[in-house]
């Protein structure tokens, strides 16, 4: 049997969202899950693609913090959350989840 070497490419969800609506959809879903650590991680997926390095400084959070803390081991603060969310030009919205009383 001969073997086949089949070169893989890391996959990085940050390279697919481009628009906005992507991203909010992205963020949404993951606030959805209701896992804080997929919600860190989405956030901090948006923020790579739209470029961590200019959000570092646009924030005053250092580049490394951001990625430490926007990932699936990170817990990031509300405010550090805030801060990112608004400079991607998004917020933070709460609705009622529906449940019958």
């Amino acid at each position: 049997m001969t073997k086949v070497k089949v070169e893989t490419k890391r996959f990085d969800p940050a390279d697919y969202v481009r628009s906005d609506e992507e991203a909010a959809l992205y963020i949404s879903d993951a606030l959805a899950g209701g896992d804080p650590s997929e919600v860190a991680a989405a956030i901090g997926t948006v923020a790579r693609a739209r470029g961590a390095s200019g959000l570092a400084r646009a924030t005053g959070i250092s580049r490394a913090a951001l990625y430490k803390g926007l990932s699936a081991e990170g817990n990031p603060t509300l405010a550090t959350v805030l801060a990112v969310l608004k400079e991607l030009g998004m917020t933070l919205k709460v609705e009622p989840e529906g449940r019958a009383a």
